[in-house]
């Protein structure tokens, strides 16, 4: 089973880092190769273009692809279904165009010329609306074409918006919303290891911004301390050897309540308690 990933640019780190911390470590490194091994003798790694890998996938030449979910819908592949969302690289498609310019909205931009890296993106947006505009394709400083009379406006990916205010243009509208996915090859995607990579990916992905707590609480105070611990379903409870009256509580709790949650289970009773990271959560 080979997974194609990006070979450089912004996504190429993250997406190694998730292969690692789901358990999926590369072998031979990831650096200028075109393959890698894992620790898993079943699954290896090509490294690709972020824009290449959907048709890599599509073509067979890999069986599952990461990468964004606008360079899979530039594409157009077929026969190509997406398994998980794993919610980094996040970016919108954005229209915009310059700012002391007269265009306010898509309709404005009916008989206008538009320029983009995301041409097959673009046309379907505008065919939407019934408009056909001149979609010239780019490739690359596309926030430029408007200020040298090559576009009256782009269609082009923004993270924080601060290179079209830079270059003073204003979004018009959003085109498309995305984020790095994991995709497959429709007849693999049912595939046990195509599924256990998915869930191994997707475990990580539910481990973010979780903590385990656990800790000893004596047995007449144990109802206190369910009620103040706000994780997912109800606490384990387990007997301690040797532990008397008291039983051991564990509990998964985000992040974001640890602080008030040790206060809460302390006075309700507990001791002994210990907050760990999780790694990974298979639910």
């Amino acid at each position: 089973m080979r997974i194609a990933v990006p070979n450089k640019g912004r996504l190429h780190e993250p997406t190694i880092d998730l292969l690692e911390r789901a358990g999926l470590h590369l072998e031979n490194g990831a650096d200028r190769q075109l393959y890698a091994d894992t620790v898993d003798p079943e699954v290896s790694v090509l490294f690709a273009r972020a824009a290449d890998i959907p048709e890599y996938v599509a073509d067979g030449a890999a069986d599952m692809g990461i990468t964004g979910y606008d360079q899979v819908r530039e594409a157009q592949v077929e026969d190509v279904a997406e398994l998980l969302d794993l919610e980094f690289g996040t970016c919108r498609l954005v229209l915009a165009a310059p700012e002391d310019d007269e265009i306010e909205t898509v309709e404005d931009l009916a008989d206008k010329t538009v320029a983009t890296e995301f041409p097959n993106i673009t046309r379907e947006f505008f065919a939407e609306r019934g408009l056909e505009p001149t979609v010239v394709e780019v490739s690359g400083a596309t926030e430029l074409t408007p200020h040298v009379e090559i576009s009256d406006a782009i269609v082009d990916i923004t993270s924080t918006g601060t290179t079209l205010k830079m270059n003073r243009l204003a979004v018009v509208e959003e085109v498309l919303s995305s984020s790095v996915r994991l995709f497959a090859r429709e007849d693999v995607r049912e595939e046990s290891k195509v599924e256990e990579v998915r869930t191994a990916l997707a475990s990580v992905k539910q481990a973010e911004g979780k903590r385990y707590l656990m800790m000893n609480v004596p047995e007449e105070r144990l109802d206190d301390v369910r009620d103040v611990i706000p994780g997912m379903g109800g606490p384990t409870v387990m007997d301690i050897a040797n532990g008397g009256e008291k039983v051991a509580v564990h509990a998964v709790v985000n992040e974001g309540d640890v602080f008030e949650t040790i206060t809460d289970v302390k006075q309700a009773g507990a001791s002994d308690i210990l907050v760990t990271e999780i790694e990974r959560l298979v639910e």
